[in-house]
């Protein structure tokens, strides 16, 4: 039986608010210190990006009303198949980006 596409939305949003809850209180180098966060956020941040991908196969017309898909499933790609690439500064970076956006 295939999974309503909807549940994906529900994934991401669980996702994200534990993303949210496992940073609460942090700035940025007190997140950089904490090995156990960054890799607690790194699996949110692919659950986000498969959950998307997955969506994005089952409902297009659905997926087309989520800002950025493309980047968010490309940066869960980047997570997993270039692991070498993200670790270091480049999910620091991110956060501050993030942050400073917020």
């Amino acid at each position: 039986m295939q999974r309503d596409p909807r549940a994906f939305l529900w994934d991401v949003r669980d996702a994200a608010l534990a993303i949210q809850s496992f940073t609460s209180g942090m700035d940025v180098v007190a997140y950089a210190a904490n090995e156990m966060a960054q890799a607690a956020v790194e699996r949110k941040f692919e659950i986000i990006g498969e959950a998307l991908n997955q969506l994005s196969k089952l409902d297009a017309a659905l997926a087309t009303r989520i800002p950025h898909l493309a980047q968010i499933v490309a940066f869960r790609n980047q997570l997993i198949h270039g692991y070498a690439a993200v670790k270091g500064n480049s999910m620091e970076c991110d956060a501050k980006r993030t942050a400073i956006a917020d």
